[in-house]
């Protein structure tokens, strides 16, 4: 039983991550909106990182997705 109810909230855990990636996406952007001061270079970083995980989110890569999003946060100072 108590395998049962850990399958069970691990499984729950990792679908409620996956489907984090949106939330990530929104506070991206809603930073971007904001014109944070960056270098071209790092400006460029995060358009790119931040395409990328959207890309990943759509094909079902949820983990390399969130690394992505989490990178062009990173470099966002959030």
């Amino acid at each position: 039983m108590r395998t049962l109810i850990l399958a069970l909230g691990l499984a729950i855990t990792s679908t409620a991550w996956a489907h984090n990636c949106p939330n990530e996406m929104q506070a991206i952007d809603a930073k971007l909106a904001t014109k944070p001061q960056l270098s071209k270079e790092n400006a460029d970083k995060v358009a790119k990182l931040r395409a990328e995980g959207e890309a990943l989110h759509k094909a079902g890569k949820h983990t390399e997705s969130m690394a992505a999003l989490g990178q062009a946060k990173k470099l966002l100072g959030i």
